[in-house]
């Protein structure tokens, strides 16, 4: 079937719509089911839904756009091969699609692109050129190769039939999802080609259900075109959310986009991974960044517009996340979540001062503890505590100012997270006769209490940290200044605190950087 060429502003919903209709993806992408929530969906009081396309081979709704596109190709644009540029996912659709259809596919990825991605890539027959750092490097090295090499351009997103194929996952979602209530559904935005699918389908065939777009804070390139009404270029994107990092939208995508899209919301990086998390909670799939994206929007906009009862769908669209991410995922999350306060909390520098902050702390767990002594009047600990519900980091930093505690909530500082919280310390000559030692202990609320009530007693402790993992055993490394008379009593104190301690004063690590 001949497919009529458009130019950018030409296409309107119904030929998004005809498009999709006549799309032909399930040559190699799935149909994917959608997903109850119950555990979201009881805390946000709606009725929260998940259009899964990390289900699919590529674990990617990226696939669809590709293979559409590929299998509309001519015999002859068949026999020459494609080119693409991409950051990951469209890689992985391109070179899978070329894959089934027996056809050469060059892929030029930025040299930063997670090494999971590019092996799946290789894995499939692609030929990978890593060039540039950013994907504006690569998409200029892959329009120069492609005149040279006389190849296809598959576009990420702006292309008529690559946002058609996106579209489909609109027509199956209308067929799965079969209410008579307000149904708003969430789309993750970068270059545009999957929302402007979905809301092209959505209001050709159903105008009253809404379509919400979601952004990251630092990568809003949609967001700020419609604002402006016109295409505006970003001078940076934010790396986290690296699935939807572009600093332009395609011609074709913002206008369509600007035209059919009801509303927006943009997140920052602790809510996605909060949203990670929450669809891991009810799921057990791990989402990359830009698969929790939707779900993050979703919940932003239950709690600033005070959305109940109401049928909601997010669409997470991808999964393609490197393992070692997830220490970073887990680290942010409580704070997404506004489960944690990350302080800077000014207390005595004296023995006994410990224990009586964390008396103060009351029954809230303790998340993370920093301290290295100082010969000073007073210490600045940097302490995370667990809060039951959000709302509540107020409410704490007003009564430990009201007890005459200095403070500095740290729990927006994104230096603080990212750096701070791990160079807590250093070297402190003036901690002679130190001893360090690492303690176990059972972790439960309370446990970091009782364990400094244990460790009461005549030496001053001149190093503490302690970081609450999830685990069923709390750690601590705290040293101890013992002058050298003292070893027998200290040893006997060692012996009656009851938690195994390990001397760790010959350490290397501790001897390069803490003496």
């Amino acid at each position: 079937m001949q497919v009529r060429e458009f130019k950018p502003g030409e296409m309107d919903a119904m030929d998004v719509l005809r498009l999709a209709l006549t799309s032909k993806v399930y040559g190699a992408a799935i149909e994917t089911p959608v997903s109850e929530t119950p555990s979201l969906s009881a805390r946000l009081g709606n009725r929260v839904l998940l259009k899964r396309e990390d289900l699919q081979p590529i674990f990617s709704f990226k696939l669809r756009g590709a293979y559409n596109k590929m299998a509309q190709l001519t015999p002859e644009e068949r026999s020459r091969g494609v080119i693409c540029a991409s950051a990951g996912n469209h890689a992985q659709g391109v070179a899978f699609a070329a894959q089934r259809l027996g056809v050469r596919s060059v892929i030029v990825m930025p040299a930063t692109t997670p090494e999971i991605k590019v092996a799946a890539c290789r894995a499939r027959g692609a030929e990978v050129v890593l060039f540039g750092d950013s994907f504006s490097d690569a998409e200029a090295h892959a329009f120069a190769l492609q005149r040279e090499l006389g190849l296809t351009f598959v576009h990420p997103y702006d292309d008529p039939l690559v946002l058609a194929g996106q579209g489909t996952v609109a027509l199956e979602l209308l067929r799965q999802v079969e209410v008579d209530g307000p149904v708003t559904v969430f789309v993750p935005v970068g270059g545009g080609g999957l929302i402007a699918g979905v809301a092209g389908v959505l209001k050709a065939l159903r105008p009253d259900v809404r379509v919400v777009g979601v952004e990251p804070e630092d990568s809003d390139a949609m967001f700020q075109s419609v604002q402006a009404g016109e295409r505006v270029r970003l001078d940076t994107v934010g790396i986290f959310v690296d699935g939807v990092a572009v600093k332009q939208v395609g011609a074709f995508t913002f206008d369509l986009t600007r035209r059919y899209v009801d509303d927006w919301v943009r997140v920052n990086t602790d809510e996605v991974c909060a949203a990670i998390k929450d669809v891991f909670d009810d799921t057990r799939a791990v989402m990359e960044p830009a698969g929790a994206l939707a779900v993050a929007g979703l919940k932003k906009y239950v709690a600033e517009r005070g959305v109940r009862g109401e049928t909601l769908v997010g669409l997470t669209c991808g999964a393609n996340v490197n393992f070692d991410r997830l220490r970073h995922v887990a680290e942010r999350a409580e704070v997404g979540e506004q489960r944690e306060a990350i302080l800077a909390v000014t207390i005595p520098e004296r023995p006994g001062a410990f224990r009586e902050f964390i008396e103060v702390v009351g029954a809230r767990a303790i998340t993370e503890f920093n301290y290295r002594f100082a010969p000073r009047s007073q210490a600045q600990i940097f302490v995370g505590v667990q809060l039951a519900r959000a709302g509540q980091r107020a409410a704490l930093v007003a009564e430990l100012v009201g007890l005459g505690y200095a403070v500095a909530d740290l729990t927006e500082d994104e230096l603080a997270k990212v750096h701070v919280r791990h160079m807590v310390g250093g070297r402190a000559p003036e901690a002679t006769d130190e001893r360090v030692y690492s303690f176990t202990f059972p972790e439960r609320p309370g446990a970091l209490l009782e364990f400094l009530t244990h460790l009461h007693g005549r030496w001053n402790i001149s190093l503490f940290h302690y970081r609450n993992h999830g685990s069923a055993h709390g750690r601590v490394l705290a040293g101890f200044q013992v002058p050298p008379g003292d070893g027998a009593a200290f040893a006997a104190f060692l012996s009656g605190v009851g938690y195994p301690a390990v001397d760790m004063t010959a350490n290397p690590a501790y001897r390069l950087f803490l003496t």
